[in-house]
């Protein structure tokens, strides 16, 4: 975070902050021994954060006009500027619409192991012969299934927010890495506790926001910012599902290893890559 600009205790900055949120300008105010303190999370974002501040230190209004609906065009330039998040979600949409239209199938295709059903009940195959007969998609094909709309929307939503973060700052080839080294290690995680049906994007999401986090800690200057309130959120969330309580309230079938896993790979990328960053500046 870049410091720019010391306001009093008693300035209320309110109508301020309303409208860098609504401009989109990554920042924070923190309360600091001598006044309010502005920090900015991208410094790309200076001028149009300088031109703001003019403007509401003379009295006009800074708050942006109401936005026109989004043309069809404009909302697949936004999808080609993110061209993996975007393909990672379209994916995961038409594997739920799948599943829906031709049922288990769908399911059986995907799991981390080939299931069948023998007299009666499910028979589960190994991984290491899967493997060995060419069947390497399954290593990350359970990250596209989901089995429920929330479970679905809420993973997308997540996806697009850091996907297109990464996609934007660094490249697609970054968030394609990613994607690949989360998915399939949150995956042999959740496999590694024993269990065979489990799906869904979770991993990679939380991958995601443990890279977007330590680089924009320990990478300020790469443009990097997500909210603290959202990374407690989610961690809170992770740890809260693996309680008994999580179970109590309906929240007991989750894929807790996988979300632990892909946390992990995604600390370890994020360490890695700040680090990098930090050497060549």
């Amino acid at each position: 975070m870049y410091r720019i600009m010391l306001f009093p205790h008693d300035k209320d900055t309110s109508e301020l902050r309303r409208a860098l949120w609504a401009h989109r300008i990554g920042h924070r105010f923190t309360e600091e021994a001598e006044g309010q303190v502005l920090w900015l999370a991208n410094p790309q974002q200076q001028d149009a954060l300088m031109q703001l501040l003019v403007r509401w230190q003379r009295g006009e209004s800074i708050m942006p006009e109401r936005r026109v609906r989004p043309s069809s065009g404009a909302s697949l330039a936004a999808l080609r500027q993110a061209p993996v998040t975007a393909t990672a979600l379209g994916i995961s949409l038409l594997v739920f619409a799948s599943m829906y239209l031709l049922g288990d199938i769908v399911v059986a295709m995907l799991t981390i192991v080939p299931i069948a059903v023998v007299n009666g009940g499910l028979a589960f195959g190994s991984l290491t012969e899967a493997l060995a007969s060419g069947q390497i998609w399954r290593l990350l094909s359970p990250a596209f299934l989901h089995f429920g709309w929330m479970h679905l929307i809420f993973n997308m939503m997540w996806l697009w927010y850091f996907g297109r973060q990464v996609e934007s700052l660094q490249g697609s080839g970054r968030m394609l890495l990613i994607l690949l080294l989360s998915g399939i290690g949150a995956n042999l995680a959740q496999y590694a506790t024993g269990t065979v049906l489990f799906g869904g994007m979770s991993g990679v999401d939380f991958a995601l926001l443990g890279y977007v986090w330590l680089m924009s800690r320990r990478a300020p200057g790469n443009g990097f910012f997500v909210p603290q309130m959202l990374v407690v959120f989610m961690l809170g969330w992770m740890l809260f599902t693996m309680t008994d309580m999580a179970a109590a309230v309906g929240f007991g079938n989750v894929a807790n290893e996988a979300h632990l896993g892909g946390l992990i790979v995604g600390l370890a990328l994020g360490w890695y890559y700040s680090g990098r960053a930090r050497r060549q500046r």
